[in-house]
């Protein structure tokens, strides 16, 4: 019963640390477009 249970906790942290390692080395930035719209000034 111990034996798995460290075997679950090694898992865990394993996982964790691929999560943490993909959010710092993985290409998370968003895709950027220049958007450019005519805008209508009211001048009195």
């Amino acid at each position: 019963m111990l034996r798995l249970l460290r075997f679950l906790f090694v898992l865990a942290v394993l996982i964790g640390a691929a999560v943490v390692g993909y959010a710092y080395l993985g290409d998370l930035s968003p895709d950027q477009d220049e958007v450019s719209e005519p805008v209508t000034l009211d001048g009195n």
